[in-house]
């Protein structure tokens, strides 16, 4: 890895690290609640709620994504995490976003609901947790968890930029790239992996890469790499 490249990704992850490119990003339905959560309107819970829901439907395209999130905590009258608690829920085979089935939906709010009986938060769940004792996936060691690393991204990061930094008791040392076929193509070209699949260890070779530029915070590269959509081929093709 060259130091242009190197220089290239410190500049978008400064450049990208920035609200005013995710106002239509799924992360602004949690983000909402962590303002509702600092002004007293809003709990923890909440957010964390919201948060877990967002991620879960973050797939497609941004519109989509925006349009049935919204539909989504409209049902839940904009309180999820009381909507979650009380045990009845919308249960049908209407597809809610995509394939995603609001039957779907209502067995993750019987999961939260179990597990917010017996604790206070979901900090402490780990990223096999969530694959499979709330998302209801089946364990799958090689795989990237793309949505539960983007979630956990949201709700650890610090900074106070785009990311909530709700959870003090993870460190962002600690976080893994959410890997989504953009990012894998984007680190790819670049030359940060060689790996043609999408799956942890990837994860780990482009996580590794941004824990040497950024060793506090590796997935602000995240954000270096989201610079690429934004910027164009143009800049690539100069570092190859």
């Amino acid at each position: 890895m060259n130091d242009h490249t190197i220089l290239l990704m410190r500049q978008w992850a400064e450049t990208y690290n920035n609200p005013v490119y995710f106002e239509t990003d799924p992360i602004a339905f949690p983000r909402h609640f962590m303002t509702e959560y600092k002004a007293g309107r809003a709990g923890a819970k909440d957010v964390e709620v919201a948060a877990l829901l967002a991620a879960h439907l973050a797939w497609g395209r941004r519109a989509m994504i925006v349009r049935d999130c919204t539909r989504l905590f409209d049902e839940m009258a904009w309180r999820p995490y009381d909507y979650v608690m009380r045990g009845s829920w919308r249960s049908d085979a209407a597809s809610l976003h995509r394939t995603v089935r609001w039957s779907e939906m209502a067995a993750i709010f019987c999961r939260i609901r179990e597990h917010y009986l017996r604790m206070d938060t979901l900090e402490d769940l780990s990223v096999e947790d969530f694959r499979c004792a709330i998302y209801g996936s089946k364990p799958d060691k090689s795989a990237p968890n793309k949505k539960i690393n983007m979630m956990r991204r949201w709700l650890v990061r610090t900074d106070g930029k785009v990311d909530l930094g709700l959870w003090r008791n993870t460190s962002p040392a600690d976080l893994l790239i959410p890997l989504d076929v953009h990012v894998h193509t984007v680190a790819r070209q670049v030359g940060i992996t060689g790996r043609k699949q999408t799956d942890i260890r990837t994860v780990g070779e482009i996580t590794g890469f941004f824990r040497e530029i950024f060793p506090d915070d590796p997935c602000l590269g995240d954000f270096a790499l989201f610079g690429y959509g934004v910027t164009g081929q143009t800049e690539i093709n100069e570092i190859q």
